[in-house]
């Protein structure tokens, strides 16, 4: 597979085209950023950490039946996926209370939701983000109704499944982000699943395991990134 030109630079990856128009490269750095890129840094490893992790998750959710974009592991650093037209909405489910959700409803941290919530939030950084609704994204042309009720469905199952694969190494997934574009007129799902786009805790200690230890400063954030994929069976050699 030959790579060529960077299309897409983020906060922390790349997307390379190939020689074949409908696969991409996704490209992960060792850039770390937060508070909408106000604040970054690099990382030691981050790209094939999270790059690895990435892998086995997506492996995981399209056993389980989930349309992911991913196809293979070229690399540490590198993963070959298909080429989506990306729905600029970012779904959000929180198991646990913690971070905005917390600001906005002055609600104490680590308070189980039962059932959890799920919002949408419209991928802007110059905008941060801000949360919308299904009308929003109806009126305004980000996604068709059929597409935003397939991106409830399949995250609420991605839920179902992570949520006990972390239980079951003794970690609580707090809350996360899924991003989702088409394939084909197929919903599929896209960027990445890491420690970088969700919040996961010690289930005994409630000990941050996830990119907060970054933006809280509390230090080892990729000696922590590592012990989660290590509690998984994730083998990062």
């Amino acid at each position: 597979m030959q790579m060529g030109e960077e299309i897409v630079s983020g906060k922390a990856k790349s997307i390379f085209r190939t020689d074949d128009p409908e696969l991409f490269v996704l490209h992960f750095r060792d850039d770390t950023s937060a508070f909408d890129g106000e604040r970054v840094e690099q990382l030691a490893d981050k790209g094939k950490v999270n790059n690895i992790f990435n892998a086995y998750i997506m492996e995981k959710l399209a056993a389980a039946g989930i349309p992911t974009h991913f196809v293979r592991r070229l690399s540490d650093t590198d993963s070959l996926v298909k080429k989506l037209d990306m729905i600029p909405v970012e779904c959000v489910v929180r198991n646990y209370a913690a971070g905005s959700l917390c600001k906005r409803y002055g609600i104490d941290e680590g308070i189980k939701i039962t059932p959890p919530t799920f919002e949408f939030f419209l991928k802007n950084d110059e905008l941060h983000d801000p949360m919308i609704n299904d009308s929003h994204i109806i009126s305004f042309g980000w996604a068709e109704p059929e597409h935003i009720e397939a991106m409830k469905t399949l995250t609420i199952k991605v839920n179902s499944i992570l949520k006990q694969l972390f239980l079951d190494s003794n970690m609580l997934l707090v809350d996360y982000k899924l991003e989702f574009g088409l394939s084909n007129g197929e919903l599929t799902l896209g960027d990445e699943f890491s420690p970088d786009g969700c919040r996961i805790w010690d289930k005994t200690t409630r000990n941050k395991m996830d990119k907060d230890r970054f933006r809280q400063k509390l230090g080892n954030v990729i000696e922590t990134y590592k012990e989660v994929a290590q509690r998984l069976g994730i083998d990062l050699n």
